[in-house]
């Protein structure tokens, strides 16, 4: 069961702190990697609370599970095969999330640097309209209940 007050805290305040709310959030279906436009509106529904590591309290991942997936498959653009995706995984030092990051960048039309930029700070790619987005995949975390109280005192 999940605790719904705490998943909502712990969304509104990562979205008080947040640099943008649009997302391009990925997943796999059917053989397939897809993106899909979201904004925070739509994070409650998309989104789960999780466990975060050791010592990190809880935290809010894009996890889909499949009804999730099947709903986003109304909006979703078709990136690439699974088979594509981890053989590009496999050929490089970058994690899924990254290898994502980069195949959405350049769908874009922009060249993909590898960042650490704090979400408070800028977002993942900014598209040629200038709107600013995070870009996530699945079982990505978004925040957690440590980085949340660093950033409030900070």
């Amino acid at each position: 069961m999940m605790n719904t007050a705490l998943y909502l805290d712990m969304l509104n305040r990562y979205n008080t702190l947040a640099y943008t709310h649009n997302y391009i959030l990925g997943f796999t279906y059917a053989g397939n990697i897809y993106m899909a436009y979201a904004d925070a509106s739509e994070l409650p529904a998309l989104c789960t609370l999780d466990k975060a590591s050791r010592g990190q309290g809880y935290a809010v991942r894009f996890s889909p599970n499949k009804g999730v997936k099947v709903a986003l498959m109304t909006k979703a653009t078709l990136l690439c095969s699974v088979d594509y995706f981890s053989a590009l995984v496999d050929s490089t030092i970058y994690n899924k999330g990254e290898i994502f990051e980069k195949l959405v960048t350049e769908k874009l039309g922009q060249v993909w640097e590898k960042d650490n930029i704090p979400f408070t700070m800028a977002g993942d790619v900014t598209d040629k309209q200038g709107v600013s987005y995070q870009i996530k995949f699945e079982k990505s975390t978004f925040t957690n209940e440590k980085i949340l109280m660093k950033l409030e005192r900070a």
